[in-house]
């Protein structure tokens, strides 16, 4: 019993650094997409601070968007599919 509880609460810390880390990485590739876009074609007349303005209005909408949210599948999957598995290997 013990050493399931010990399984499930490892699994669970390697589950969320394995989040924050896919976290990180996306949103590192969306704020350098942001730049990328920025630099690309700068309007006429703006500078360094609109620039930062652009990329921290960017990263705001994408904290709310879908894309943030399906990150959470790779918490949420691992753990549907093992409590899946523990119960039809158990109670078949």
């Amino acid at each position: 019993m013990f050493g399931m509880i010990r399984l499930g609460i490892l699994g669970l810390v390697g589950l969320a650094v394995l989040y924050f880390t896919v976290r990180a990485y996306a949103r590192s590739v969306h704020r350098e997409r942001l730049e990328k876009e920025w630099d690309a074609s700068p309007p006429a007349g703006q500078g360094a601070t609109e620039r930062g303005l652009y990329i921290e209005s960017g990263m705001q909408a994408y904290e709310h968007g879908l894309r943030r949210r399906l990150i959470w599948l790779v918490v949420i999957l691992p753990v549907i599919a093992f409590a899946g598995i523990v119960y039809l290997v158990n109670y078949q």
